[in-house]
């Protein structure tokens, strides 16, 4: 018996279906492809072994000078000009640190010259804009009261003509 036509076009169609299907998603058919291979940027990091641990040779140099009182201190006498850069930047004033900086701002209005910028009170700083010099006028506390310095944008102390100019107001005026 031969078949007829009518039933050869469905047997046909559901084994070129069956066909696709198993090709189209099972891996036995097809090759290990690259293309989802993980980009050079997502491999992990290879670092060379003598790179992976910091440098450790000279950590624990023991110098050759006889052993020192552990309370002392390591280092020298300050040189003579030293005090004087630091009086030229600033000064204590024998009060309470809140107090001091509640004094510090009327004087800072009263200095010509002088812009507060900005001031935070939980810093204990004002930003200054003296002449063409940007810098900190900073109270801190210290063991005999309050010391009112100023910092350049560096975090150094201030140097410049405006910032000594400053000083010298705010010393006079808080009466030290």
């Amino acid at each position: 018996m031969q078949p007829s036509r009518s039933m050869l076009r469905p047997a046909v169609a559901v084994a070129l279906a069956t066909t696709l299907v198993a090709t189209a998603g099972c891996s036995w058919f097809r090759k290990d492809s690259a293309l989802y291979a993980p980009a050079p940027q997502d491999r992990p990091l290879e670092v060379p072994p003598d790179l992976d641990r910091p440098d450790t040779s000279s950590a624990m140099a023991v110098s050759d000078a006889a052993p020192a009182s552990v309370t002392r201190s390591g280092m020298a006498t300050p040189p003579a000009a030293a005090p004087q850069a630091a009086a030229a930047n600033g000064f204590t004033v024998a009060a309470a640190r809140d107090d001091v900086f509640a004094r510090v701002e009327p004087i800072l209005a009263g200095i010509e010259g002088v812009t507060v910028v900005s001031k935070a009170q939980l810093l204990g700083t004002y930003d200054i804009d003296a002449g063409d010099s940007k810098f900190l006028v900073r109270v801190a506390s210290a063991d005999s009261g309050s010391y009112v310095s100023a910092v350049d944008p560096r975090g150094v102390p201030a140097t410049g003509e405006d910032a000594t100019r400053v000083i010298e107001a705010l010393r006079a005026g808080l009466g030290q």
